[in-house]
C-alpha cells in the first residue's frame, strides 16, 4: 500500500503524496485556478491536472529529478541546468497570461513591503543590522522598471525536473502570472551561484542579462522571507540557505 507522505505542510497550504499522485489543499481557492490556468497556458512540460474540488488539487508526479535544493549540493549537469535555462526562455517569451503574479508586484508596493520587513529583521534582532543593511542596499537594483513576461513566480530549484538534457516537468505554478522575468532566474539559480552561467546559456544570448538586479533579487527575495521562514517552521539558517545567500552579498 502507498504510504502518504508530507511533502510540505503549514498554516496556509498542504502538498501530500501518495504513490504518484500529488494532493494541494489550499486555504485560498484562488491559487489553485491560478495553477490550474497557468499550466493549461504555459508552453513548458507541467503536471497533469488529475482532477480538482474545491481547495484540493490532484495532480500526477512528472518524471525526472530536481537539480539540487537550496542548501544542498548541485545534483545536476551544466547541460541540466541549461536545458532548465532554455525551458524558462520560452516561459517568458510566450503570450501573457491574464493577470499579474508572483512576480508582478509594483515596485513601489516591493520597496514599502522591503523597508518595513528590513525594519522588523532588526529590531527584533532575528539579523544584524549590517547584514540586513547591505542587502538592502544590494536590491535596490531589483527595484527598477521591467518588461512583462509569462512568469512562474515562485521557480525554486526544487519546482524544475529535468532527465538528462531535458526537463520533463516544471511544478507549483499557485504564483504565476506577469511579471519580471529575472525575478524567476534569480529564484531559481538563489543559492547556486555557481551555476547561473549554465542557466544564461540556456537562457541565450541575445539578451542582455543584468547580472546586478539577479543579485538584487537575491538580496530580496532572501530579506523578505527570513521571518516568513523562522516562523513557519522551516530554517533559514541552515548552511546554503537564505541567511547564507545574504552572507555572500557582504
Amino acid at each position: 500500500m502507498d504510504e502518504v507522505t508530507v511533502v510540505v505542510a503549514h498554516s496556509e497550504r498542504a502538498t501530500l503524496r501518495v504513490g504518484d499522485v500529488f494532493l494541494k489543499v489550499d486555504a485560498d481557492q484562488a491559487r489553485i485556478d491560478v495553477e490550474v490556468e497557468a499550466m493549461s497556458l504555459a508552453p513548458v512540460p507541467t503536471p497533469e491536472v488529475l482532477w480538482r474540488k474545491p481547495s484540493v488539487l490532484a495532480i500526477a508526479a512528472v518524471p525526472g529529478t530536481t537539480l539540487g535544493r537550496l542548501g544542498g549540493p548541485s545534483t545536476g549537469s551544466s547541460a541540466g541546468w541549461a536545458a532548465a535555462g532554455a525551458a524558462i526562455r520560452r516561459l517568458h517569451d510566450a503570450p501573457l497570461p491574464p493577470r499579474p503574479g508572483r512576480a508582478g508586484r509594483s515596485v513601489v508596493a516591493l520597496a514599502a513591503e522591503l523597508d518595513d520587513e528590513c525594519a522588523l529583521l532588526m529590531s527584533n534582532g532575528l539579523l544584524p543590522a549590517d547584514l540586513v543593511t547591505r542587502n538592502r542596499q544590494v536590491a535596490e537594483a531589483a527595484l527598477r522598471p521591467w518588461t512583462p513576461a509569462f512568469t512562474h513566480g515562485d521557480l525554486q530549484i526544487a519546482h524544475v525536473f529535468v532527465d538528462g538534457g531535458e526537463v520533463t516537468g516544471i511544478i507549483d505554478w499557485s504564483e504565476a502570472g506577469r511579471g519580471d522575468a529575472l525575478y524567476d532566474l534569480a529564484t531559481f539559480t538563489l543559492g547556486h551561484e555557481e551555476h547561473l552561467d549554465d542557466v544564461l546559456t540556456g537562457y541565450g544570448a541575445d539578451i542582455d542579462i543584468d547580472l546586478d538586479v539577479i543579485h538584487g533579487w537575491w538580496s530580496l527575495r532572501s530579506l523578505l522571507a527570513v521571518r516568513w521562514l523562522a516562523e513557519h517552521g522551516f530554517d533559514p539558517f541552515a548552511p546554503g540557505c537564505e541567511v547564507d545567500v545574504l552572507r555572500s552579498r557582504m
